[in-house]
């Protein structure tokens, strides 16, 4: 459940600690790319719902929890926070919603309170009751539908009023859904976003016989391995010609795809969809192909991407070319005392100079981090992101080959593929010269904690002797040694 924006141009097209008081005039960093400093006011009434007014956090994921855990290491949360949120759970590891969470349910899937933040850092698990033990206040089921930005007040769909001092977005996206006159909301045709989401598609592929998946990205893969795992009949459809397009290259999408092939899965690449068709029951029974084929199908999951929750801070400043709620380097918009981290933050990609919109955990731990403490500090230096992807499937007990790929940087330039993918393979792309990219499929520790020193370093690479390269294990000693003499130099 990662990506990123096609702002990013991918090559495949593919954001003074104060003392707690009833009054808050806090002095705010200047920034270096045009964000204005201000002073903002905190004002205590006794109409508003939430006890916890001096900072609010609306959204309730990564972004969220990775945020509050900030504020209380910096003594910051205590009676102060407020975190409003539209699901019934505290902040939890939302990848898992589609790799472990899907297991079979005799292979030991993860469920709640498992996965909460922070512990997909290794950091504390935060249940509801490490919010209550934090004095943080926590409004679930009750999502943000309006902001009143002059008096600095937000309602809620259930009509609460509620006040805050300074303002963090952590809305994060939702799921592209199919218009609903081609059949996107018949039972039995399923998005995942959330543990609902999950719970509902669980319910499905306990029944299920036959199971289509619209989508060939991080969705479509991962729920692929899922129900490979429930020896499920499964067919995978996409428009384009390969998986994950906007990442991999054709031959490595290829070795992808044929793995799959050998746990049953079928793909029809570059085809379209006319409609989802209902059953006699009233649930999803067929795929209505472009040219008029059908498959049949008991249970869908459409993967196709995802959009940025920006409703209702529209009002804040939007880009209108990435999407999502435009920030500087400290996450800062251009309203003074309201901030905007994670997916649907549009912010300046420092290395690559451009403006990006990242769909990513990372991201969304490391633009939270970044954020608060900016927020309560003297803090000054901007958000300096490298972008990170992964996946891991097949982990399920009793897999034949378990799957766990990342990758570091930029794709863009002459890729470079090395290895046979069994037992690994890797992907680097060099550009001017300079490595950019790379990818790794099934390394070792060591080899994983070398890629983002890779990336980010970008040393320059004799082109020649890594395509003379005969392991991965080689070609990574060849950018490793290029890095030391570049460093040393």
């Amino acid at each position: 459940m990662s990506s990123l924006s096609n702002s990013l141009q991918l090559k495949h097209g593919l954001a003074l600690c104060c003392p707690h008081s009833s009054s808050l005039t806090r002095p705010h960093p200047s920034s270096s790319i045009g964000f204005r400093s201000f002073h903002r006011n905190f004002v205590v009434a006794s109409s508003f719902s939430n006890d916890n007014r001096e900072f609010v956090i609306v959204g309730g994921g990564n972004a969220a929890g990775y945020a509050a855990r900030t504020f209380v290491e910096n003594g910051m949360a205590d009676g102060r926070l407020c975190i409003v949120s539209k699901e019934a759970y505290a902040p939890y590891e939302r990848p898992a919603l589609t790799k472990g969470y899907l297991f079979p349910l005799d292979k030991k899937p993860v469920r709640l309170p498992s996965f909460h933040t922070c512990v997909g850092s290794g950091g504390e698990r935060q249940t509801p009751e490490w919010y209550k033990e934090k004095g943080i206040e926590m409004i679930y089921e009750d999502p943000v539908t309006s902001i009143d930005t002059e008096k600095q007040t937000l309602t809620t769909n259930s009509g609460k009023l509620l006040k805050y001092g300074s303002l963090i977005i952590a809305t994060g996206c939702t799921a592209s859904r199919f218009p609903e006159k081609i059949g996107g909301n018949i039972p039995g045709v399923h998005y995942i976003r959330d543990v609902a989401d999950a719970d509902s598609l669980i319910s499905s592929l306990e029944k299920a016989k036959k199971v289509v998946i619209i989508g060939g990205g991080y969705i479509g893969m991962e729920v692929a391995a899922a129900t490979v795992g429930w020896k499920l009949d499964t067919t995978v459809i996409f428009p384009e010609n390969q998986l994950l397009r906007r990442l991999f290259t054709p031959s490595l999408a290829q070795r992808y795809e044929e793995l799959y092939k050998e746990n049953g899965v079928k793909f029809l690449k570059g085809v379209s969809i006319k409609n989802l068709e209902a059953g006699s029951d009233g649930r999803v029974a067929a795929v209505k192909l472009g040219d008029g084929s059908i498959v049949e199908a008991d249970t869908t999951i459409i993967g196709i991407g995802a959009k940025p929750t920006a409703s209702p801070f529209e009002v804040v400043g939007l880009n209108t070319t990435v999407g999502g709620i435009q920030v500087d380097g400290l996450f800062r918009t251009s309203i003074p005392g309201i901030f905007a981290v994670g997916d649907v933050a549009a912010f300046p990609l420092k290395m690559y100079d451009r403006v990006a919109r990242v769909e990513h955990v990372d991201h969304a731990r490391r633009s939270a981090q970044h954020c608060v403490k900016a927020l309560l500090s003297a803090q000054t230096h901007m958000y300096d992101y490298l972008p990170y992807f992964y996946s891991r499937v097949f982990e399920y007990e009793g897999s034949p080959r378990k799957v766990w790929w990342q990758f570091y940087g930029d794709n863009v330039g002459e890729t470079f593929e090395i290895g046979n993918f069994d037992p690994k393979i890797a992907t680097f792309w060099i550009d001017s010269g300079k490595l950019k990219g790379v990818l790794l499929e099934s390394g070792s520790a060591e080899e994983f904690e070398l890629l983002p020193e890779l990336a980010r370093n970008q040393p320059s690479i004799d082109k020649t002797q890594l395509r003379k390269a005969s392991s991965v294990e080689e070609a990574l000693e060849i950018a490793k040694a290029s890095l030391l003499n570049e460093q040393k130099a």
